[in-house]
């Protein structure tokens, strides 16, 4: 199950063990960057797919070669989906020379000429990098077709919505996947968002749906649409897929960490927060409190989250696999032996170092 190195014929109806494959090497994947990254092994910040994967395998799943991907600063589950191999993606991650990048691009710069890939840790940059690929698509590899890859609330820059403008204008085979977790960073996206992202895609002129962005079936057979519809040069297409972010924002997330260790996280909190609510200047005490009520919703949102199983792509993909328990059972075996393998292959003594 690797990249295919001819062209992929679209059908009608999605594997769901070939997506569940790939949705449970990038889970197993990230679960073991999380435990180096807590060991202390990963410096810096570190943004997880996990949730995610659903979306990125509904799509993935579809390339071919010579399409291209421009993703946002939590590209892994897509790159391992395509065929990047894990051992250069940790080897990365730890800042090894060998890595993808030679180690100087982290979780977030990454560059796969291999695959036509690419991420960055600029917010909404992804809209631009899809509507060049898809240009250079269009001129030099007709029937090819690019990518994007971005949260919502990169939908509100200004460039992103120049790049669905011009896609539209331009017929550029390029589809725009919105990955939406009602939450940028730590602020509500309607708070901060007008109207719907469908509505602002339509009114460009191009197609947009919102999906179920937990089932990967249905975002498969959005994505077969909208990619057979790009290789026939119709132009492009906006999707909205709900998904959640089941480690927060980044590994480390006080919101989650609040919900994990509420007495612990809390209790040095719980000063401060009063005194900003009762300091004589400043805002009035109808907005101060307004500002803890959003604070105690963020918390209470995060446990919900943190106690559900709901909002866990995979769980839902796995449940419509038990059917063949012997099946399901030797292909998680297989994919954590791969995993295991990787981590193994990667912090095993180097004798050129020593």
């Amino acid at each position: 199950m690797t990249q295919n190195t001819k062209s992929i014929e679209l059908t009608t109806e999605p594997d769901l063990w070939s997506l569940y494959w790939n949705m449970l090497r990038s889970r197993l994947f990230e679960l073991e960057v999380t435990r180096l990254w807590q060991e202390g092994r990963i410096p810096g910040e570190m943004h997880l797919g996990v949730g995610e994967e659903a979306v990125a395998a509904g799509v993935v799943s579809q390339l071919e070669e010579g399409d291209a991907m421009a993703l946002d600063h939590r590209g892994t589950p897509a790159l391992v989906m395509r065929g990047v191999k894990p051992v250069l993606l940790l080897q990365e991650f730890l800042g090894q020379p060998d890595g993808l990048c030679g180690g100087m691009g982290g979780h977030m710069h990454l560059f796969s000429k291999e695959h036509l890939a690419a991420s960055s840790g600029i917010v909404g940059a992804s809209g631009p990098a899809a509507a060049g690929f898809a240009l250079a698509a269009q001129h030099l590899r007709p029937g090819k077709i690019a990518v994007a890859f971005f949260g919502e609330g990169a939908a509100n820059q200004g460039m992103l919505m120049e790049s669905m403008n011009l896609a539209t204008v331009w017929k550029l085979p390029v589809i725009f996947v919105c990955k939406d977790n009602q939450q940028a960073i730590s602020t509500p996206s309607p708070s901060v968002t007008g109207g719907k992202l469908t509505e602002r895609a339509r009114g460009v002129g191009m197609p947009a749906e919102a999906v179920d962005g937990l089932d990967v079936e249905q975002v498969w057979h959005w994505a077969n649409q909208a990619i057979t519809r790009a290789r026939k040069g119709e132009g492009p297409s906006f999707v909205q897929a709900a998904c959640t972010h089941l480690e927060g924002h980044l590994l480390g997330d006080p919101l989650l960490r609040i919900a994990r260790r509420p007495i612990k996280e809390m209790k040095p909190m719980a000063g401060p927060l009063m005194k900003a609510l009762l300091k004589p200047k400043g805002a009035s005490i109808g907005k101060r409190t307004e500002g803890i009520r959003t604070i105690t919703s963020l918390i209470k949102g995060s446990i919900k989250l943190r106690f559900s199983k709901q909002g866990d792509p995979l769980g839902l993909t796995r449940k419509k696999l038990e059917s063949d328990k012997a099946r399901l059972i030797g292909l998680e075996k297989k994919v954590e032996k791969e995993i295991r393998q990787v981590v193994e292959t990667v912090l095993a003594p180097n004798p050129d170092n020593e």
